[in-house]
């Protein structure tokens, strides 16, 4: 296996204007897109947070995408991306939006 395709998994917390703004439905998309599987979810707190699992190369372009690009009508302050470990196998079978 090449080393962009080590499977990883990593939790992340996105922090701005990311609620109100199909930020989560435009996450599941780019996440399909490139092949990931994991979640997301709104919080409490006014942030988004979920898990992303796949390629490591393909994770990295979706944590750049987390921290730049968003949904167009969202404003992003910051992106936490904690917890990454090496995984063996896939946790998901799809990128799921958590209500």
């Amino acid at each position: 296996m090449a080393e962009g395709d080590t499977l990883i998994s990593v939790d992340y917390e996105v922090f701005g204007r990311v609620q109100g703004v199909f930020f989560r439905k435009y996450t599941q998309a780019e996440g399909k897109k490139l092949g990931l599987v994991g979640w997301v979810q709104n919080t409490d707190q006014g942030t988004v947070q979920g898990q992303l699992q796949g390629p490591i190369s393909k994770v990295r372009h979706m944590q750049e995408w987390l921290e730049t690009r968003g949904s167009p009508k969202s404003h992003i302050d910051k992106a936490n991306f904690n917890n990454e470990k090496v995984i063996l196998k896939l946790d998901y079978s799809d990128f799921q939006i958590i209500k």
